[in-house]
């Protein structure tokens, strides 16, 4: 496919971040209905949290989701700067799989038991795969 395999993954995590979204909102809607949280209060009011009313168990989606907007930019960024190169197919396509199965792996932990420990494991496999990403662009950019 020319260098253009990476594309795959980058629609994948853009596909799991959707995911993650209607996973948020079918536990955070409920969950604000059930604690008779006024949307416009917390709106107005900067000391008022989600965090301090609903329970963690439906936070920690909406947290994960925030998290793939994060470092899965640098991500996006690498992955079709690598694809323009042509230099998305090989390892660096293997790598960008493993970034996302990383990212996937992450989401599940923190949106279920959220162990930190657990979670840090998997940040820091996705933060590796995506170093190498980045040492294969910095090679082939430059």
């Amino acid at each position: 496919m020319d260098g253009m395999t990476i594309v795959q993954p980058v629609i994948a995590l853009t596909a799991w971040t959707m995911v993650m979204w209607f996973w948020m909102i079918a536990t955070r809607i409920p969950a604000m209905n059930a604690s008779g949280v006024n949307p416009d209060e917390l709106a107005l009011d900067p000391d008022l949290s989600l965090d301090a009313i609903l329970p963690p168990q439906v936070q920690w989606k909406a947290h994960n989701f925030n998290h793939l907007h994060e470092s899965p930019t640098v991500f996006y960024a690498v992955a079709l700067a690598l694809a323009v190169l042509h230099r998305g197919d090989g390892i660096t396509c293997q790598l960008a799989w493993a970034y996302v199965a990383c990212r996937v792996v992450h989401s599940l932990i923190q949106a279920t038991i959220n162990k930190v420990m657990l979670r840090f494991i998997a940040y820091a496999l996705s933060t590796f795969a995506l170093l190498g990403l980045i040492g294969y662009a910095v090679i082939a950019a430059f």
